[in-house]
């Protein structure tokens, strides 16, 4: 029969540790965010429905996103044994330059709609940890703005080509002029992807408040008072434009772009290109003898081309083809550090991440985009370590097979 006695105090001490009493609302908020998915959750909650989904959602069906992401799971890691990892360098070499992590903040268009620190956040972000960040043509802050609120860190800037080049010039200029030395061309936009959930949501630049919004904001009020008490939300690159996103981005995109137009940018500009859309061994080949530092082998994060081929799919017939010609990247379907280490070790020279960090920015501002960093940081570490490697440049295709 159990006997049975009264603890001493000394003994409930010992168990009674409560957590310190954390009085910020967003630190405490954050603290009990410890994955991407996470930080979605709390994106949700706190951001209304039109924004929360311009960043969430893809095109039609979303196939092409669904499809990315499931590359990942299928991802099986083999670790070795027995190779002390006390000490894990995450560092890379991105285009010359030496980057404390191997990942870069992605170009994302309308990003003080999410949440209205924006841009400026991201880039303090970036500096802070020593890692890339890229503005979008479709930026709601200025591109010499986002340098003079992160003068040291590592800026790049996406470029859309218009039918108006003179536009485009005028921005390529600005940015070297500001200190960006990489730029991002897409050329994967055409014309606007189908973005379902967008025109469901009736979504507008800047938001309109319709009864629908009206009812959505009572249980947003927070998002609403931060739009409306502070600088108005516009397109920093871009005249003033009301309407949907996608006739926004019909007017504006050049559906004519070629080789020729690839051509120009490369005479225009004299840093670091990034081709970003390439969806083909072919095209990653011929981009490249156009000029092309990197290829960024990317669907656009499911948003235009709906069952689009899946970058990291992609990933061992274009390194073949190109060989050590330019680097290679990847996008869409990121939501982990382990999903980081698995591109990396199937060959990708980097990363870019966008819907990960802009579910940090909507949880908390800078503070949630720094909370991103530090997960996936800390997965990224904790994987390398449980797969026997201590630096980002010895992960090898044997590291990570698609099953």
């Amino acid at each position: 029969m159990t006997q049975r006695r009264l603890p001493r105090p000394s003994e409930l001490k010992e168990i009674l540790r409560p957590k310190p009493i954390v009085l910020n609302p967003t630190d405490r908020r954050l603290a009990g965010a410890h994955t991407i998915a996470d930080l979605r959750m709390l994106a949700r909650k706190r951001t209304p429905r039109a924004a929360f989904d311009y960043t969430d959602g893809a095109a039609e069906l979303e196939d092409s996103l669904r499809r990315a992401r499931q590359a990942y799971r299928r991802v099986e890691f083999q670790p070795n044994v027995l190779r002390g990892v006390s000490d894990v360098d995450t560092s890379r070499e991105i285009l010359g330059k030496r980057s404390a992590l191997p990942f870069a903040f992605a170009p994302t268009g309308f990003t003080r709609m999410m949440q209205t620190e924006g841009e400026r956040a991201v880039a303090r972000v970036a500096q802070r940890n020593n890692m890339p960040m890229a503005l979008s043509t479709m930026g709601t802050t200025s591109i010499e703005d986002l340098a003079a609120a992160a003068p040291d860190a590592r800026k790049w800037f996406q470029l859309y080509v218009w039918r108006d080049h003179g536009a485009g010039e005028d921005l390529m200029n600005r940015a070297w002029e500001s200190g960006y030395d990489t730029l991002l061309l897409t050329v994967d936009t055409p014309v606007a992807g189908q973005r379902l959930r967008d025109v469901r949501n009736g979504l507008t630049i800047p938001p309109a408040i319709t009864l629908k919004t009206f009812v959505d904001g009572a249980m947003h009020p927070a998002w609403w008072f931060n739009m409306l008490t502070t600088e108005p939300l516009n397109f920093a690159s871009l005249n003033h434009f009301g309407g949907t996103v996608a006739e926004l981005l019909d007017k504006l995109f050049d559906p004519t772009l070629n080789f020729d137009d690839l051509d120009w940018v490369r005479q225009t500009w004299p840093g670091k290109l990034v081709i970003k859309g390439v969806q083909n061994v072919d095209d990653a080949r011929d981009v490249v003898k156009h000029g092309a530092d990197a290829v960024l082998l990317s669907n656009h994060g499911g948003r235009q081309l709906d069952r689009a081929p899946t970058p990291i799919e992609l990933l061992p017939a274009t390194l073949d083809e190109i060989q050590d010609s330019a680097e290679v990247w990847v996008d869409t379907g990121i939501l982990s550090g382990g999903d980081i280490v698995a591109a990396l070790a199937r060959g990708a020279n980097a990363v870019l991440i966008g819907r990960a960090f802009l579910y940090g920015l909507m949880a908390g501002g800078e503070r949630g985009v720094q909370r991103c960093v530090d997960i996936l940081r800390t997965e990224m570490i904790r994987t390398m370590q449980l797969l026997g490697v201590r630096r980002v440049d010895d992960l090898r295709p044997t590291h990570a097979t698609l099953r």
